[in-house]
């Protein structure tokens, strides 16, 4: 095995990775729960992301960037996780009709949270430009990053997505 000073020459170091995972757990935690819907699902996409960046961690150039290539696997492998999923339930027999409809369950959910509803109800781009840019508070370059996409793409996700936002928020108080 290598040294830790080897590690700090070629990358970031473990000890810099576990101040990482120690100071901004939650935060990613929290960023993933905005992009999935259970915790344990959250808590499995950020210990990867942590395992992923850890085992990449000699590629890292600039220590700094390390919460942002941690960012970035959180949006990634909960796109994973929603693919798996869509996936899985196309699999899934039809309901039977005395199952509760869907629209009592939306509701239900609605009053429950209507704001994180809404955000599930966008394109996935539109949500995850939302979270990125508001939430976790990143500026539309940084968004643009870690989404692979452009500024401008990042103006007019955020734009549809606000309007879109509006409209369901403002439906629901009628």
């Amino acid at each position: 095995m290598g040294s830790a000073a080897a590690a700090d020459a070629t990358g970031a170091s473990v000890d810099q990775l576990t101040e990482t995972y120690q100071a901004h757990y939650r935060s990613l935690l929290r960023l993933a729960a905005l992009l999935l819907d259970d915790l344990s699902s959250c808590e499995d996409v950020v210990q990867e992301a942590f395992i992923r960046v850890h085992a990449a961690r000699r590629r890292v150039r600039e220590p700094e960037k390390t919460l942002a290539y941690l960012r970035q696997t959180v949006v990634n492998l909960s796109r994973s996780t929603l693919r798996r999923r869509i996936l899985g339930l196309r699999l899934l027999p039809k309901p039977m009709p005395d199952m509760a409809s869907a629209e009592e369950g939306a509701y239900d959910a609605l009053e429950r949270d209507q704001l994180r509803t809404a955000l599930r109800g966008l394109q996935r781009r539109q949500r995850e430009v939302l979270v990125l840019r508001y939430y976790a508070d990143l500026t539309e370059a940084q968004v643009a990053e870690v989404l692979g996409v452009s500024v401008g793409s990042v103006k007019a996700y955020g734009s549809r997505g606000l309007a879109a936002l509006r409209v369901t928020m403002e439906g629901g108080h009628d």
